[in-house]
């Protein structure tokens, strides 16, 4: 396998996890110029296997349902370890927002030693989770569930939330890029989670350190707009320098 075969290679796995780079990112990561990274996605885009989109690519098929449940159990440890440190900070009877991801699953997981909370999510798996706390009350919206990550969505999913008022928003994105922006890659998933935020007392993000670097589809907001970042290891340049400016309390678990 030559060199350029084996860069398109890695990209294509790499877009499986991040489902969107852009072409600089793409440069940067392996070294090449602008014009050889997007030789690289016209040589993949007439292949059929991606799609160029918004000055950078995502991948034109949807991801295998096997490498989604995959991601299941990728650093699980990890994710054990943050949903164990942000359940610390979690009173009993607290009124809570929790995203969905296996982060979040991590984190209600861990909550079921707690008592009296009031809990909304959008994701079946964490409201299965916390059935199991017998004095916990849980709300869902009603809607379509999407495959995989068992996430409930209708286009009134924001206005449910907005009905409430949280002690905590607990959230997890796809990834955290270098101008430390959060995203998404799901556009209706960001308007669910950002109803929570203005919600919330205060926002605890949960984020693996998979998740650094990486460029999501859709904006959900800045590191700023949260107050602790709970998280396996610290971040790297230039994040590490975006947290100390926006003042954001910077958690290592375990």
């Amino acid at each position: 396998m030559d060199k350029k075969t084996r860069r398109q290679t890695a990209l294509l796995r790499q877009l499986e996890q991040a489902r969107y780079i852009s072409l600089d990112d793409i440069a940067r990561q392996f070294d090449v110029t602008t014009q050889t990274a997007r030789r690289d996605v016209q040589d993949l885009e007439h292949l059929g296997k991606v799609r160029r989109l918004h000055g950078g690519v995502t991948l034109a098929q949807p991801v295998d349902p096997r490498v989604l449940r995959a991601r299941r159990v990728e650093n699980a440890e990890a994710k054990a370890r943050i949903g164990a440190t942000v359940a610390a900070r979690i009173p009993d009877g607290s009124a809570l927002f929790i995203d969905t991801g296996t982060t979040c699953e991590a984190v209600a997981q861990a909550l079921l030693g707690h008592h009296g909370l009031r809990i909304v999510t959008y994701s079946l798996r964490v409201a299965t989770l916390l059935a199991e706390g017998s004095d916990f009350t849980v709300a869902v919206p009603g809607g379509f569930v999407r495959p995989v990550d068992a996430g409930v969505f209708r286009a009134e999913t924001p206005e449910f939330i907005s009905r409430f008022k949280f002690d905590h928003a607990v959230i997890s994105v796809s990834g955290i890029d270098t101008a430390g922006d959060m995203g998404d890659d799901d556009h209706a998933e960001v308007a669910a989670v950002q109803a929570a935020m203005r919600q919330a007392e205060r926002v605890l993000l949960a984020v693996d350190t998979s998740k650094y670097g990486r460029r999501a589809l859709v904006k959900l907001a800045n590191l700023a707009d949260v107050d602790e970042i709970v998280t396996d290891a610290a971040p790297p340049a230039p994040l590490d320098r975006l947290v100390a400016e926006a003042e954001t309390l910077l958690t290592v678990a375990g």
